[in-house]
């Protein structure tokens, strides 16, 4: 056998203050909030949701997939792949949402994710 390369990938942290953005919106008459933690150059770091129904099953997955989203992202998986990997997801609450540029959102995961693209990918107004 050949000698197998391993790539080390680093985490980068935010720094301990930050800007931030944060977008309010509702998806099927559950509403959220989606915080996105910024590094100083503006590129997404971190982000948080905050839904109206606290302590709920949807609450802590949304704890967890945040966490999870934070993670790759500051060890630097860029937004295009991880919205490869998370749009489209489909399950409750679903349906119609507040936001005319996403007028319908598969999941939370999925709204999120086509936010993240909209504002953050390579084609996004940020850019």
């Amino acid at each position: 056998m050949g000698k197998v390369d391993h790539m080390l990938a680093t985490r980068q942290s935010l720094t301990p203050t930050r800007e931030s953005l944060t977008h309010k919106f509702t998806i099927d008459r559950h509403e959220g909030y989606l915080t996105i933690g910024h590094y100083p150059d503006g590129t997404p770091g971190e982000i948080f949701i905050k839904i109206a129904k606290e302590g709920s099953a949807i609450s802590g997955m949304c704890q967890a997939f945040c966490r999870a989203f934070s993670i790759a992202l500051q060890y630097g998986l860029p937004v295009e792949e991880a919205v490869k990997r998370f749009k489209g997801m489909r399950f409750e609450p679903n349906g119609m949402t507040s936001n005319p540029e996403i007028p319908e959102a598969d999941s939370i995961v999925d709204y999120v994710t086509k936010f993240m693209e909209l504002n953050y990918g390579k084609s996004s107004r940020r850019n």
